[in-house]
């Protein structure tokens, strides 16, 4: 029987994380350790979440698509992405800046990595005053200015840089030169890929004095360096009414303020829906049980659930996959 699922968190040490995560989302972090990701909810081989409550607890989540099938992820969806569960949700916490980076297209990362592309979107949960992003080029930028400039240390002065602040947004498709600025907690909906083209990286080094690979010959083919697009998806949530954020071929991802009641009606969705609570205490229940929520946890409910009920006061990121 099915029911809605907690997973343990995978926590990620990271040169640039610290221990926000544990003080500001409630995570059991090791201490002394400089934990950047905690993976809530992954399909990534080698990396494969496991079950924490109720009697499917140790079991990982690619054995439980191998004997529920459609039943949990939905038929269209295991009919393409078979056992390989199709999102990866992460908590970020950079303490300091991100290298800058660019992920590959579905086509590339199956020519070179026979995996799928990343595409992936941020949500501010806080930040520190002047903490920014850094999302794209600030203007048209050929091939051979992008190579130059990575000679010459200079990229940082073609990126696009935002200030933020909590409750924004950004959508970042694969080919998307990007980095997270420091001071930056941040909920990252993702496809299923841990590919990542590392370019800059601010001229930092390890606890060895040595500098981190870069990716530079790779990542060249992998920018998309057409016009600079608007990727701000900034959506003011509505209470007790979802708001989309961000839809897409490979996830949607919605907002929902609660304050008493919502229900939510699946009956044509035919996919997953995860919900990961961003404040507040919640309950989500599902015919076959409910789990409580609160900042920091996430739940995948099965996709054999037609209706949910998410009662309580907070507030949830929504994702599924339509």
């Amino acid at each position: 029987m099915l029911y809605p699922l907690k997973f343990k968190p995978l926590y990620k040490e990271r040169i640039w994380g610290g221990q926000r995560l544990a003080s500001a989302m409630g995570k059991k972090l090791p201490e002394g350790v400089k934990i950047g990701e905690s993976w809530e909810i992954s399909g990534v081989e080698g990396d494969v979440s496991v079950v924490a409550n109720g009697c499917l607890k140790s079991n990982n989540l690619q054995e439980l698509i191998e004997v529920y099938m459609g039943d949990l992820v939905g038929e269209k969806i295991y009919d393409k992405y078979g056992l390989e569960f199709p999102v990866l949700i992460k908590l970020i916490d950079a303490e300091d800046v991100l290298s800058i980076q660019v992920h590959p297209n579905d086509q590339l990362a199956e020519e070179r990595h026979h995996s799928y592309g990343k595409t992936e979107m941020w949500y501010v949960i806080a930040a520190e005053p002047g903490a920014s992003l850094y999302v794209g080029f600030n203007r048209q930028v050929t091939r051979q200015e992008y190579l130059d400039a990575v000679a010459t240390g200079t990229l940082p002065s073609l990126l696009n840089k935002v200030e933020v602040k909590a409750g924004d947004a950004y959508f970042i498709p694969a080919g998307t030169v990007h980095a997270i600025g420091k001071g930056l907690l941040i909920a990252e909906i993702q496809q299923t890929s841990d590919i990542t083209y590392r370019v800059d990286d601010w001229g930092r080094v390890d606890a060895h004095g040595k500098p981190r690979e870069l990716h530079t010959e790779l990542a060249v083919d992998a920018i998309d360096f057409g016009a600079p697009q608007n990727y701000n998806v900034t959506s003011a949530p509505v209470l007790n009414s979802p708001v989309q954020i961000k839809e897409c071929p490979y996830f949607t991802t919605n907002i929902i303020q609660i304050h008493g009641v919502v229900e939510r009606d699946f009956t044509r969705l035919d996919s997953f829906v995860i919900y990961i609570c961003l404040g507040g205490e919640l309950q989500v229940r599902g015919a076959e049980g409910s789990i409580s929520l609160v900042r920091g946890e996430s739940t995948l409910v099965p996709a054999e659930e037609e209706e949910i009920v998410l009662e309580g006061q907070g507030t949830v990121l929504e994702v599924y996959i339509r």
